[in-house]
C-alpha cells in the first residue's frame, strides 16, 4: 500500500508541471484564437485594406528575415553572441545614404534625394554590404574569437562596441532619419490589394532569394556541412584537419553581409534611423528564439509570425491600445515558449 501511495504521488509529481503548463497554454491558444477570428471579422468588412495589410506584413516579414538570418548564422549556428547585429544593420543603411549622397549631389536646400539610376542604387548597395562584412570579420577577429565559448564576455564586448557605433553615427550622421532613393516607380497595380509600393514587392522578393540561397549553402554545400559539424563538435572536426576559423570567419562575413543588405533595403523602404540598432537587435533575437537556435526555416516562420502581427496591430488594434501593440510580440514569443521550449523549430543543443 505505501509502495503504491509513493507511486501514485511520484506520477502526480511528474503530471502537475505538465497539466499547469497545458492550462497555461490553452488561455493563450484562446486569446489567440480569438485574435484570428477578430481579424477574420475585419477582413470581410474590408478585403482590399486586408490584402494591404497582409502584404505590408509579408514584405516587413521579409525585412526582418534577412536581417535575422544573419543574426541565425552568427549566434544560432556559431554560438556567438554579437550584440551589435542591430549597430550592422543601422550602420549598413547609414553607409549607403553617404555614398549615394554623393553620387546623386542632391539640393542642399531639399531634405529628399533626387530618383536614383540603377547604378547610383546598387553601387552603394555593393560598397554597404561589403563595408558591413568587412566590419564584422574584424570585430570576429580582433575582440571575439579569443572568446569562443565564453557567452558573457562576448556580450559585453559586442554591447560596448555597438554604443561605440550608435555614438558615432549620430555624431557623422545626425539624428534626422533619411530615405535611401530607389530607381523604380513608387508603386505598381496589383490585383484585389490595388496600388502597392514597387520597394516593398522588390524586398520581398529579395528576401525570399536569400532564404533559397541561405538553405543551398548550408545543406548542400561543404562550407556548410562544416560549419553544422564545427558547432557540434569543433575539436572533431579541427582533428580531422579542417581550419575551423576560416570557416567561423566565412561564416561571420555572411551574416554581417546579410546585416548590411537588410540595412540598405530598410532604409530604402522605411528610412535610415540611428534608433534603428536597438530595435533590429531586439527584432532578431524574438525570431531567433521563436524559430529555434540555427535553424532558416525557424527564422522565416518567425519572421513572417513578427510581420504579420506588427502589420495587424498597427491597422486592427483599437486606437486606445495602439501603442501597446509591441506587447503582441511578446505574447508570440510567451506562446511559443510555452507549447515549444526550443522554438518552433529548434532542438536541444
Amino acid at each position: 500500500m505505501a509502495s503504491g501511495s509513493g507511486l501514485t504521488a511520484e506520477v502526480a509529481s511528474a503530471l502537475g508541471p505538465r497539466a499547469r503548463l497545458s492550462g497555461g497554454t490553452l488561455f493563450l491558444l484562446i486569446i489567440l484564437l480569438l485574435a484570428i477570428v477578430g481579424i477574420g471579422i475585419q477582413a470581410a468588412a474590408d478585403a482590399t485594406l486586408f490584402a494591404q495589410i497582409t502584404l505590408n506584413g509579408l514584405s516587413l516579414a521579409g525585412l526582418y528575415f534577412i536581417v535575422a538570418s544573419g543574426f541565425t548564422l552568427i549566434f544560432g549556428l556559431m554560438r556567438v553572441v554579437n550584440m551589435a547585429h542591430g549597430s550592422f544593420y543601422m550602420l549598413g543603411g547609414i553607409i549607403a545614404y553617404l555614398v549615394q549622397e554623393r553620387m546623386l549631389n542632391p539640393d542642399p536646400t531639399s531634405f529628399d534625394l533626387p530618383q536614383a539610376t540603377l547604378t547610383s542604387f546598387l553601387i552603394p548597395l555593393i560598397v554597404s554590404m561589403f563595408s558591413i562584412a568587412l566590419l564584422g570579420v574584424l570585430i570576429q577577429q580582433v575582440f571575439l574569437r579569443w572568446n569562443q565559448g565564453q557567452e558573457l564576455r562576448q556580450a559585453l564586448i559586442t554591447i560596448a562596441l555597438s554604443i561605440i557605433i550608435a555614438d558615432q553615427a549620430v555624431a557623422r550622421f545626425g539624428g534626422i532619419a533619411k530615405e535611401i532613393s530607389v530607381p523604380v516607380r513608387k508603386s505598381i497595380q496589383l490585383p484585389i490589394v490595388g496600388m502597392y509600393g514597387t520597394t516593398r514587392l522588390v524586398l520581398l522578393l529579395v528576401a525570399i532569394v536569400v532564404g533559397v540561397a541561405l538553405v543551398l549553402i548550408i545543406s548542400r554545400t561543404r562550407f556548410g556541412m562544416i560549419v553544422r559539424a564545427g558547432v557540434d563538435d569543433r575539436q572533431m572536426v579541427t582533428a580531422l584537419g579542417v581550419n575551423i576559423q576560416k570557416v567561423f570567419v566565412g561564416a561571420f562575413f555572411l551574416g554581417a553581409l546579410l546585416a548590411g543588405l537588410a540595412g540598405v533595403l530598410g532604409g530604402a523602404v522605411n528610412s535610415v534611423n540611428k534608433s534603428d540598432d536597438g530595435k533590429f537587435l531586439l527584432i532578431s533575437l524574438v525570431i531567433v528564439i521563436v524559430g529555434g537556435m540555427g535553424s532558416l526555416t525557424g527564422a522565416a516562420v518567425g519572421a513572417v509570425l513578427l510581420g504579420l502581427i506588427d502589420s495587424y496591430s498597427d491597422v486592427y488594434l483599437p486606437d486606445a491600445i495602439t501603442n501597446y501593440g509591441v506587447l503582441l510580440t511578446f505574447f508570440l514569443l510567451v506562446f511559443v515558449l510555452a507549447v515549444r521550449p526550443y522554438g518552433l523549430f529548434g532542438r536541444p543543443g
